[in-house]
């Protein structure tokens, strides 16, 4: 298969073109889609052709047909420089048999590809194309078996024919088979002339990469379907920054920015927009006081509106399906409680007792070491007692865990109790209520405006809903700020925040320097057996502590397993101390490379059995019901014949990934601060570097030492940690909860 042609250009920087089999690579970024691979261009394995350049999709196994440049690297010799490639079918018996063995088609793997070309030769791939009931004939290969190729070599050729005209675009792999699992046939119709719609329809590809294949395509800079693409793709990075809507003028500003076209032509096409329904504008009044106009996407404007009408409903009710409550001697029923558990309920924690049962709505926060648990345990102990209906519910799988051995009362995930289908609707509604007669939500600090919405929905009418959590914490991953909403000073929602430490926390270093940090003050980092800091002032150097701190410190000195038991939480995901970064060094230090064992490269990542990882999406479609953001895992399987990945989440569900969806899943060795909300582990090593300058906020820092029940090691300098300690800014967000509840 092999060698080069020379194009016309200068010597030195001729444009060449390179045919060979993909054999391995070496090393992909996953953010600038810049790879080293070796190529067998036909002259064996002891001579392959090293190729660096965009290379991402690629896989070992496909034959390449790349067009670049030959050059020379002073310490790897010379170098095929790739501009752009496409996939070739191999034309001998070696490359057939090597091509069909390397799992780029589904149900073929090393001994299924071995036998087909055995029998048909070079022939091979020829019969699968025009006469694929031939495959019957191959000893031991079934009816069953040959449909099921069938189907994945036709799949694979009609994606390639999408890939081929997305080439030059730089559109993964990946996204191509999302684009042709959403439109089929019509891909490159809908590419053609409707490429804003892969924004919104296609998980994976933005306004960014819908722009450049419509300027591709010859789509004008300033037209309206552009413009308009461009308005709402702004409302929906600002979603995934936390708000819920932008004032009017800011909205404007940012859509120039990113669409560079001028601000009356914006103006133009958001006025369009509202008249379209494609975006809502109203009048609130801004963090200032003043009036804004706020622009709205049509879910969250909804969702806002219904979330605050739903829960003044709740409050409300006529009915009331605890009314053993309304009348009680209190003073026996608490005397009954203190027999049972032996422990006197503080004063605070009584007041969130009473009205969790007499209210129809209530929150009860407060930091760690407050008794949180154990009042929510009381309340719990007490509506049981009375024959209540109860139901727990918490947003992750590991705080509905913690939510069943705290209380002894089985908990779900939200997501799980309300029995979300593929699409997102859930199977428990206003139409459909839960049969409960108290609803107890705990780590709601985490509930985003659109699963809030979805749960008070669920809630019947006199039903009690309590709803547990640290306001101090970050908010949700999601838009909004529902818990911080709910305790607004207008708010009608009643409200109790317990703030005495109990003696026993107060013993924890984890505890007490939690609350220094959030009182503003610096944590005590010297004679404490569960708090620790190892001082590093440059992040690289940080970097390669915390990978030690986790692999061999922690595990010597405390016992603890490093892939169990610690969990890194970086500020940021970018940068030396960063997540993405960490996750490479943690990866090679506690799942390295084992020859034999089965591997998936995947753009810049490669995913082994034994791996943490954490999904990054919503998926409705998966699981019973449905995957999301940030719940985590563990790799137990990797079939490269079925192009299979399974994964056991934290809530010991067995979940399938095909190859081409692992974009939805990211290495969590170590994870943002952001996503550890909800979770709580035995030991926490956080990096606190200047790098991170921008990240290092006081609620940010005491999320994540609150996330650890045992040990906190900090790794980085002390003027970093002071920065983050001093900075109160939680940066608001823009939402409308608070009006609403307070004016409905």
């Amino acid at each position: 298969m092999g060698g080069a042609r020379q194009g016309g250009d200068a010597p030195g920087f001729r444009l060449a073109e390179l045919e060979g089999v993909l054999e391995r690579i070496t090393f992909a970024n996953e953010e600038t889609g810049y790879t080293v691979a070796k190529v067998d261009t036909g002259r064996g394995a002891a001579e392959l052709t090293t190729v660096v350049g965009a290379l991402i999709g690629a896989q070992p196994g496909e034959a390449l047909r790349m067009r670049g440049r030959w050059g020379s690297h002073p310490q790897y010799g010379r170098q095929f420089t790739v501009e752009d490639y496409t996939t070739v079918l191999p034309a001998t018996v070696q490359g057939v048999r090597r091509y069909l063995g390397s799992g780029l088609i589904k149900g073929i793997g090393p001994r299924l590809a071995e036998k087909i070309v055995d029998h048909f030769g070079v022939e091979a791939l020829e019969v699968i194309e025009e006469e694929p009931e031939r495959l019957i004939e191959v000893p031991r290969l079934g009816p069953k078996r040959t449909r099921l190729i069938t189907a994945a070599w036709e799949e694979q050729k009609a994606i390639k024919e999408v890939m081929v005209f997305l080439q030059g675009i730089e559109v993964s792999t990946s996204l191509a088979v999302r684009i042709y699992k959403k439109y089929g046939d019509s891909s490159i119709e809908v590419v053609r002339t409707e490429p804003y719609r892969l924004a919104t329809d296609v998980w994976g590809i933005g306004f960014k990469t819908a722009d450049a294949i419509a300027r591709a395509v010859g789509i004008p800079h300033d037209s309206p379907q552009r413009v308009k693409a461009g308005i709402q793709f702004t409302l929906s990075e600002s979603a995934s920054d936390g708000h819920c809507y932008l004032p009017e003028e800011r909205l404007i500003s940012e859509a120039v920015k990113i669409l560079q076209v001028d601000s009356s032509l914006v103006i133009e096409c958001l006025a369009e927009l509202v008249a379209e329904e494609g975006v809502v504008a109203e009048k609130l009044p801004g963090p200032d006081g003043e009036t804004v106009t706020a622009v709205y996407l049509v879910p969250f404007q909804r969702a806002e509106a219904s979330l605050a009408a739903q829960l003044r409903t709740l409050l409300s009710a006529p009915a009331d399906r605890l009314p053993a409550f309304a009348g009680v001697d209190w003073d026996k029923a608490l005397g009954w409680l203190r027999e049972r558990t032996g422990t006197e309920l503080a004063a605070e924690q009584t007041e969130a007792v009473k009205l969790a049962l007499t209210g129809k709505v209530a929150v009860l926060t407060g930091g760690p070491g407050c008794g949180k648990s154990f009042t929510v345990a009381s309340v719990i102990t007490l509506a049981a007692v009375k024959g209540a209906k109860i139901i727990l519910a918490a947003p992750t799988g590991r705080a509905a865990k913690r939510m069943t051995e705290l209380t002894g009362h089985e908990a779900s995930t939200v997501h799980r109790l309300l029995e979300l289908k593929p699409g997102g609707d859930a199977t428990y509604d206003r139409d459909n209520p839960l049969d409960c007669d108290l609803l107890v939500v705990d780590e709601a600090s985490m509930l985003d405006l659109l699963l809030a919405n979805k749960l008070v929905k669920a809630v019947p009418p006199g039903a009690h809903l309590l709803l547990v959590g640290d306001v101090d914490q970050l908010p949700s991953v999601g838009a909004g700020q529902v818990l911080r909403d709910l305790l607004d000073g207008d708010s009608p929602i009643p409200a109790v925040r317990l703030t005495q430490v109990f003696r026993q926390a107060q013993q924890s270093g984890v505890v007490s320097n939690a609350h220094r940090i959030n009182r503003g003050e610096p944590p005590v980092l010297r004679g404490l057996p569960d708090f620790f800091l190892f001082p590093c002032e440059e992040a690289e150097r940080a970097a390669e502590v915390t990978v030690d701190v986790v692999a061999n410190r922690i595990p010597r000195r405390f016992g603890l397993d490093p892939l169990r038991d610690v969990q890194v939480l970086a500020p940021m995901h970018r940068g030396p101390a960063g997540a993405g970064n960490l996750n490479t060094a943690l990866q090679a230090a506690l799942t390295p490379h084992r020859e034999g064992a089965p591997e998936r490269r995947f753009g810049g990542r490669v995913f082994r059995v034994g791996d943490k990882v954490t999904q990054i999406r919503n998926n409705y479609d998966k699981g019973a019901n449905g995957v999301f953001n940030g719940t985590l895992g563990v790799v137990t399987a990797i079939d490269p014949v079925e192009q299979e990945l399974r994964v056991r989440t934290d809530e010991d569900e067995e979940i399938g990934y095909d190859f081409a969806e692992l974009d939805e899943l990211a290495h969590a060795y170590a994870v943002t601060v952001h996503r550890s909300q909800g979770s709580e582990y035995p030991a926490v090593v956080i990096p606190v570097t200047t790098s991170a300058w921008m990240m290092l906020q006081r609620n940010l820092l005491y999320t994540a030492i609150t996330r650890a029940k045992r040990l906190v090691v900090l790794v980085g300098s002390e003027r970093a940690l002071a920065q983050a300690v001093r900075n109160a800014s939680a940066g608001r967000r823009h939402t409308g909860l608070a009006h609403r509840l307070a004016t409905a």
